[in-house]
């Protein structure tokens, strides 16, 4: 090993796998690399070994942060320093799951408006040093990535789409995706019956907005660095989607929360008040809790029986989660479950395999994953998985507002939410929910009838305090038009740059990190 040493400090061991090597590039004798990169180099090093090369690689911080390292070896031959150089870059070459040329979505308007200096600055070098070429597009509008998507852009010439953005720019991509693929393929979106194709491209998220909950449920952490180095390694996590109907036709898909009631009327109250900033959310929040306005409706679900997880266990979704490997491939086929239409909530309890629960509830929810983020690190659902085919259904009965601040409290706390007498969680593939005032009534438009039945209620009793009949459908941070809706899990149906929340156990000890070949 004469002929060959590195600036790592003497005496000490390094390794790295390979498939989380980033790029490799040789460095001219002055110390300049050949991608125009400069590096002071001890003279002394520089005439013993006039030839060296510095590989970047990903290295892991606390709190599932990574970050992009960089070592450097010195050679005494040039024949040898090609030599490594050759071999490192086939060995990169030969790693297939890697993209080469992306589509980039930039929301310049989400969250503190510093999306597009998030990319050039902490994102776009690391494409460029990884070799990966980028088609980027500023988005001028809402829906300017959705609909380009379904319609202009030609999805052969890339290996995956980055949205730059929040959890609203998230949703546009995915909708667009999976709209595209699902008219490509001549799939009807408007009959939940339909089995929905999956996107064959992934989605990477560069987290940039007020909220990030998707990049935080799948990552760990809200941090544009590691979020690229996701993508460059080329990872790849599977994703649930959920499709939402009313009538038989297509509304939206959601990927975390679905939340009527509660979540529903915080969002409808914070839209109104988009003058305060990020603010409104905290200022909604404790206005609806006082409210505590219920309502009353029927939720009849079909459970998912053969799935290895329930929503209680300690089973957190992690990388290489086994419930998403055994249950995705348990649910990947035709399973005799996906044919069971949802009984009339006038049938009998529990036909054909479905539960139905009626009653007066504060909140109903259906989270897809944990829905944690970082002022709740445990989320709605602290054991639901990101591919299993199902989703968490919390029910929340009406109750105190006491005992109601009891459970919202346990969100933050390592207690069980779950364990109240008045919230109850299924994990179900399909549920519908019909509110009370409209069971006869399939054509419900809250837009309408809602708004002409509580103004009534408000002209007849203007100082009363009755509770409206019909709460929001809180969507992913949208606001849906139909109370009377419903959803059906669709395992797998699209994947992310992103390889599920690591345990941090494993790199606690930072004493010695790898960061070598």
């Amino acid at each position: 090993m004469s002929d060959f040493a590195s600036d790592v400090e003497k005496g000490t061991s390094h390794s790295v796998s390979v498939s989380e090597i980033l790029a490799v590039r040789e460095l001219d004798v002055d110390g300049g690399t050949k991608d125009g990169r400069w590096q002071k180099m001890p003279q002394k090093l520089t005439e013993a070994y006039p030839y060296a090369f510095t590989v970047s690689y990903v290295e892991r911080a606390r709190q599932h942060r990574w970050r992009c390292s960089d070592v450097t070896f010195h050679c005494s031959e040039g024949a040898l320093c090609q030599q490594w150089i050759q071999t490192i870059r086939e060995q990169l070459t030969a790693l297939t799951n890697r993209p080469k040329h992306l589509l980039v979505y930039i929301n310049p308007y989400g969250g503190k408006q510093q999306g597009k200096c998030i990319y050039e600055q902490k994102v776009a070098p690391l494409f460029a040093c990884a070799s990966i070429s980028t088609d980027v597009i500023v988005t001028e509008n809402a829906n300017h990535a959705r609909d380009h998507l379904k319609t202009e852009a030609e999805l052969k010439k890339y290996d995956g789409v980055v949205c730059v953005g929040g959890d609203g720019m998230f949703s546009e991509i995915v909708h667009g995706l999976v709209s595209r693929t699902q008219r490509d393929n001549g799939v009807d979106q408007n009959s939940l019956e339909e089995k929905l194709v999956p996107c064959t491209l992934r989605i990477g998220i560069i987290p940039a907005g007020s909220t990030d909950c998707i990049c935080y449920a799948t990552v760990g952490i809200n941090d544009p660095v590691t979020s690229a180095l996701h993508v460059i390694v080329g990872d790849s996590q599977p994703m649930d989607v959920c499709s939402v109907h009313h009538n038989n036709t297509f509304l939206r898909y959601s990927v975390s929360l679905l939340g009527y009631g509660f979540y529903g009327d915080v969002l409808a109250d914070s839209e109104r008040k988009r003058w305060m900033g990020p603010a409104r959310y905290d200022f909604s929040g404790f206005k609806t809790f006082l409210t505590h306005h219920h309502y009353e409706g029927a939720v009849s679900f079909l459970p998912a029986t053969d799935t290895l997880g329930t929503p209680r266990d300690k089973t957190r979704c992690r990388a290489g989660c086994f419930i998403c490997q055994h249950d995705g491939q348990l649910y990947s086929g035709d399973s005799p479950e996906e044919s069971k239409t949802a009984p009339d909530v006038s049938d009998r309890e529990y036909e054909m395999g479905w539960g139905v629960v009626r009653g007066k509830f504060l909140a109903i929810n259906a989270a897809s994953m944990s829905c944690a983020c970082p002022r709740s690190p445990k989320g709605l659902s602290p054991a639901a998985h990101l591919a299993d085919g199902t989703t968490d259904l919390i029910l929340v009965r009406k109750c105190s507002r006491f005992n109601f601040l009891r459970h919202l409290l346990r969100h933050t706390s390592k207690d069980d939410q779950f364990d109240m007498t008045f919230v109850e969680v299924h994990r179900v593939r399909r549920f519908r929910f019909t509110p009370r005032h409209c069971q006869n009534d399939s054509e419900l438009d809250l837009r309408e009838n809602g708004k002409q039945l509580f103004s009534q209620i408000c002209r007849d009793h203007p100082a009363c305090s009755c509770s409206p009949a019909y709460s929001s459908w809180n969507c992913d941070g949208e606001i849906l038009p139909h109370a009377a809706i419903e959803v059906g899990v669709h395992c797998q149906l699209i994947k992310l740059f992103a390889r599920g929340i690591e345990e941090q156990p494993l790199f606690e000890d930072l004493a010695n990190p790898p960061c070598a070949l």
